[in-house]
């Protein structure tokens, strides 16, 4: 992952095309064609040994042979020239380069294999191939196959060069621009993570719309996808949805459907995730016009009851709010509607016959009331209601709410009728344009979704109900002992020892080999409910098409009966199956308890998923499920369960009491956290997980284990994790020079009230020299993402005294390369000058060299002489800004 050199994709300083010939249809004639007329303001030449000129275009024989060093190489040639002209683009000077070129096959000895080794070999950023080429309007460039667009503030980044041309197509037809256009096709090198860095910090681009099939590196992808998200809208559509990869034999595999995978990861991520390219228009429509929601209560202005309820239907589907006016607002729509009586209630009734100043009049009142966040205009063509008079209407009082207030309030647009005019003038306007209510209210709706995904990335979690933590080496001892007698299925005991190590209660039980032992333990399992007996068999995974599951048996020879019909009827169904005994339990009867199921599912692409959902015999046939990617904290977790419909029975219903929804929460975390230490856990089910006003116990559970390989990276376990854990491994106490003890960790989200304690205390001049400029207080928001980080980019340490007060914060912050990472301390202002400081920056030198940095940067103003200090004693290099002398730019190289 690295945006190294993709300036040169995006504003390269020349151009130079390596393909091409004569013939009308040529893909490489096609390209050149689009360079030229899109206006390319630098030195475009052809490589071409076939043919002396190209439509008016010398060619040379190489690319050493131009008369300019090309910054950009596009490849339109053969395959089986393409790597020998990778590596004489590079040889030549070449920065990067964009190939175009199909069939370059794929696996070892390859073209496509030889063409990576050619670009690597030579420094050179390689996009494609297989794709329709980039595009750069503010450049002026159009390295493509597909039609120019205009240039504008939506980045569009597509798996599909379908997509981008249709894309394209449509933006243009509607007056919406690109900050910059890539179809990026088989990845051999830029792939999806280095465009959503790039775009991520492009000053241009307000909003990224991606179209995916697949991802090739999941950990990447949600590193790069969180990072952007958190900036800006990232809008995506996922192709494939209805593929579905092979899945284990557990029923967490069963209901982890691939599409539900990606639509978790996704939401993880905080993108905006919409269903198809139709939509995807929708969401540009809205993206290219209008500035972020703040809210998503609504108000309706409509010519018509019909039209304004459909659309607040809509809005309530959608999870839209219809706002609530104030009595200043409710005084002005009826003030201006005296002689038809109009309801002053949200939707506003304008009546067939609404005149223009009628619209402005309602939609000055509503934009001004403080409960509403945006507003909808819906018109319906009538000869006493114009259309373009009222589309005029609707910009113009538009124009006036955001001269009123900012952030400013968002007005919509469907105008139903055909005449073209209003479109021209709503989108001059910069007023989204929707032919239907519900078309409008579902893009109005993308603004809302997408400030709950942003809520969600800095949202602060409940803290723990409880200490947890887990006795790893037990939960160890026992899947190497299931390992070491050679099958996948953990036996019932080593089940029970896995969960009991991770404090997930469990209903006590007895396994058993023979149907005399099973009526023999029997006794002291009979309770007011009976027994339970199950069957355990590696080659039965479902126990009902054996009839091995029985319950309330109210005797010990019931029991025994019980257990040899059920030998009978595997004898008789599965003859080749093997039966290692019987679990024999204490029947429950459930009568103030939900049935759920909770397990761990294993992906092909994100690894580990945390599945949860309603539970029992029907799991899989009601497929009430919502998945997470792990690692969990409760608010996650909660947040997962507030998904599915059995979620919401959770707090009671007809007379059943609530039952303790914090303990399904954590016994997903511990899941979470268990798939974290354990990577050998394959796939788990604890079906069900009977929850209960007194808490939550699994009362059957089977886990599937095989050999896996341990990370190499300290402290992460699991190699497979999507999300990089908590790296508790960095954890440490530091001893000041008083003899006193200060913990350091590293930041986790439930800290932020901790945080903010910490900046309030934190003297004003001290948040100067750090933050370079004047702050009486440090926004919420960012001490939100503060404690919200991702540890594969960021790592902050908080140093935390014997009560708990933070008393310094320090942060690592590694740049996309993952090559050098800037820094940044901050200390309550009583400490400065104890030696916090210092030990806090070896602490932040220890992690950059775990974590395989090469450098660690930063900027102190030149009167922060204890931090200048504290640099030069640790053998910074320090040197004046060229920019700006105030400043000290600070460095240490790791690997001298």
């Amino acid at each position: 992952m690295t945006v190294r050199n993709l300036d040169a994709v995006f504003a390269p300083r020349s151009v130079a095309l390596a393909g091409g010939s004569p013939r009308p249809e040529s893909v490489g004639r096609a390209v050149l064609r689009n360079l030229r007329e899109a206006g390319f303001e630098g030195p475009v030449g052809l490589v071409n040994p076939d043919h002396a000129e190209l439509d008016g275009v010398p060619a040379s024989r190489s690319f050493s042979a131009l008369s300019f060093p090309a910054d950009l190489a596009i490849v339109t040639a053969p395959p089986d020239v393409v790597p020998r002209l990778l590596d004489e683009a590079g040889a030549a000077g070449a920065r990067a380069a964009v190939v175009v070129t199909r069939g370059l096959g794929s696996g070892p000895g390859s073209l496509r294999e030889q063409a990576e080794q050619a670009a690597r070999l030579r420094g050179l950023r390689l996009v494609g191939p297989g794709c329709f080429g980039v595009q750069s309007p503010y450049a002026k460039l159009n390295a493509s196959i597909a039609p120019a667009g205009h240039p504008g503030d939506l980045a569009l980044v597509s798996q599909s060069g379908g997509v981008m041309a249709s894309t394209i197509e449509w933006a243009n037809a509607r007056g919406i621009g690109f900050s910059g256009v890539v179809s990026f096709g088989d990845m051999v090198d830029v792939d999806v993570d280095d465009l959503l860095d790039h775009f991520a910090l492009d000053r241009r681009t307000r909003a990224i719309l991606l179209y995916l099939r697949d991802v090739a590196n999941a950990p990447r992808f949600l590193s790069a996808a969180r990072a952007a998200a958190r900036i800006k809208p990232v809008v995506v559509v996922k192709g494939g949805r209805r593929r579905h990869a092979a899945r284990g034999a557990s029923q967490a595999g069963a209901l982890a459907m691939t599409d539900a995978v990606y639509d978790a990861a996704f939401r993880r991520a905080g993108l905006l995730r919409v269903a198809d390219i139709a939509e995807l228009f929708s969401a540009a429509e809205t993206l290219a016009h209008v500035a972020p929601l703040a809210g998503k209560r609504i108000a309706i202005v409509a010519n018509g009851g019909a039209l304004g309820q459909l659309a607040a239907d809509r809005l309530v589907d959608l999870g839209g709010r219809i706002a609530a006016f104030g009595d200043q607002t409710r005084a002005a729509i009826a003030a201006s509607l005296p002689e038809i009586g109009v309801s002053d209630a949200n939707p506003v009734d304008l009546r067939g016959d609404a005149t223009a100043a009628l619209y402005e009049t309602a939609l000055d009142a509503v934009l001004a009331d403080a409960g509403v966040d945006a507003a909808l205009a819906v018109h319906a063509p009538t000869s006493l209601s114009p259309a373009p008079s009222c589309a005029r209407a609707v910009s113009a009082a538009a124009k006036r709410a955001r001269a009123r207030s900012y952030p400013p309030k968002p007005v919509f647009a469907a105008f139903l009728g055909s005449d073209p005019a209003p479109r021209a003038t709503l989108e001059a306007a910069h007023i989204p344009f929707f032919r239907t209510p519900e078309a409008a209210v579902a893009g109005l709706m993308h603004l809302v979704r997408h400030v709950e995904a942003q809520e969600a990335l800095v949202a602060t979690p409940p803290s723990s109900p409880e200490a947890f933590s887990p006795d790893v080496p037990r939960a160890r001892a026992a899947i190497e002992a299931g390992l070491a007698s050679g099958r996948d299925w953990l036996s019932p005991t080593d089940v029970a020892e896995v969960l009991a190590a991770y404090a997930i209660p469990t209903l006590p039980q007895a396994f058993v080999a023979t149907p005399e032992d099973a009526a023999e333990v029997a006794g002291g399992m009979i309770g007011r409910s009976g027994a339970a007996l199950k069957i355990v068999s590696p080659d039965i995974p479902d126990r009902a098409s054996v009839g091995g599951l029985r319950l309330g048996l109210e005797s010990a020879e019931a029991v025994a009966e019980a257990a040899r019909a059920m030998l009978a009827r595997v004898a008789e169904r599965s003859p080749d199956a093997h039966v290692d005994g019987f679990v024999v339990q204490p029947h429950v009867r459930l009568d103030e308890a939900q049935e759920l199921f909770a397990g761990i599912a294993d992906d092909p692409v994100f690894g580990p998923v945390i599945v949860f959902g309603a539970g029992g015999g029907a799991a899989e046939l009601l497929r009430d499920v919502a998945l997470a990617l792990p690692p969990l904290h409760l608010g996650l977790a909660l947040e997962a369960m507030a998904r599915t419909r059995i979620g919401a029975l959770l707090d009671g219903y007809d007379g059943r009491a609530a039952v303790d929804r914090d303990a399904v929460a954590l016994t997903l975390v511990k899941l979470a956290q268990l798939a974290a230490d354990m990577p050998e856990i394959r796939e788990l089910d604890i079906n069900p997980l009977v929850a209960t006003p007194r808490g939550a116990v699994a009362f059957d559970a089977r886990i599937r284990v095989t050999p896996a390989a341990r990370s190499a990276r300290p402290g992460a376990a699991n190699p497979r994790f999507a999300i990089r854990p908590y790296p508790k491994q960095y954890e440490s106490r530091l001893t000041m020079p008083d003899g006193g003890e200060i913990a350091v960790r590293p930041v986790r989200p439930e800290d932020e009230p901790a945080i903010a304690a910490f900046f309030r205390a934190v003297d004003p001049e001290d948040l100067r020299q750090r933050f370079f400029t004047p702050m009486k207080e440090v926004p919420r928001a960012f001490i939100a993402r503060l404690t919200q980080v991702d540890y594969a980019r960021t790592m902050t340490l908080l140093a935390i005294d014997a009560e708990g007060a933070v008393l310094g914060v320090a942060q690592l912050h590694s740049d996309p390369d993952a090559q050098g990472a800037e820094y940044a301390i901050l200390l309550q202002s009583r400490l400065k000058g104890r030696g916090l400081g210092w030990r806090l920056m070896r602490a932040l030198i220890r992690i950059a060299k775990a974590e395989g940095l090469a450098s660690i940067s930063g900027q102190v103003l030149a009167e922060n002489r204890s931090m200048l200090a504290v640099c030069r004693e640790l053998g910074f290099d320090v040197r004046t800004d060229p920019d700006d002398a105030s400043i000290r730019l600070v460095s240490l190289d790791l690997v001298a």
